[in-house]
């Protein structure tokens, strides 16, 4: 459903310039493949339609108006996957640069809440928000992954990592015309042989063309559309609460304890 009112994508400035907005909500995915059943671009895709449900249930429930922004589909990616042919790595200061210039343009025009709803397990922002924090000491700058916002357990049979059953669930709900299962691979995958990095004792990142054949991490073979509606709806709404609070608590902060 097309909501000129709460998705920027769609709207134009006579509908945006009619109302007043509490906070602006940023979708952030990558450019990468994934499996062999589901679109380059399904983590920008993913985190704008899952702000935009957050946004129309944040102004149906609590009456709070959000912009959904442009998804971007700038992704940090492991080494390897810039092997595979159209996957796109941006480094951390391109994404710094493209995120500091949204919040000078939000903040110039009187918009001092944004929410990253970010969609790529690579992408990390919490270093450019307290960097920001700085600039723009009056700029709250909140950051979440769609994915991990509710338990996937409780929703799915499988879920795994990449392209998995999660990801093709939902997006099987949103576009099922963009998804084929036939076409999908097994996401089989390696792990660490070293103990110490499966118990998280370090990170390294992944090479992805060592773990991966299909370039998925999880099987998608159990998803559906059914599995995707009701993980989407469980999530909009966590998000459409956060909005409601970031928007009207006095403060985020309880007293501190006597």
């Amino acid at each position: 459903m097309i909501d000129k009112k709460t998705d920027l994508s769609v709207s134009n400035y006579g509908t945006a310039s009619q109302h007043e907005y509490s906070i602006a909500i940023l979708p952030w995915g990558a450019t990468e493949p994934h499996n062999l059943h589901l679109p380059y671009l399904t983590d920008a895709i993913l985190s704008h339609d899952i702000a935009v449900d957050a946004a129309r249930l944040a102004y149906d429930n609590h009456n709070i108006l959000a912009m959904v922004m442009p998804s971007m589909p700038l992704g940090a990616q492991n080494p390897g996957q810039r092997d595979l042919k159209f996957c796109i790595h941006y480094r951390y200061e391109t994404q710094k640069a493209v995120l500091s210039d949204i919040v000078a343009s939000l903040h110039h025009q009187g918009i001092r809440k944004l929410l990253i709803i970010n969609g790529h397990g690579g992408n990390t922002f919490k270093s450019m928000i307290r960097d920001l924090a700085v600039d723009y000491p009056d700029m709250l700058i909140a950051s979440s992954e769609w994915f991990k916002v509710c338990p996937a357990k409780q929703f799915f049979d499988q879920p795994g990592d990449h392209a998995d059953e999660l990801e093709t669930s939902v997006m099987m709900h949103y576009h099922p015309e963009l998804v084929n299962l036939n076409e999908a691979g097994p996401g089989k995958s390696a792990s660490w042989a070293s103990e110490a990095l499966q118990q998280g004792v370090a990170w390294i990142p992944r090479k992805w063309t060592d773990v991966s054949r299909d370039t998925g991490i999880g099987s998608p073979e159990l998803a559906t559309a059914e599995k995707g509606e009701k993980f989407a709806r469980a999530v909009s709404e966590k998000y459409a609460q956060l909005i409601h609070e970031l928007c009207t608590l006095p403060s985020l902060y309880t007293p501190i304890p006597e």
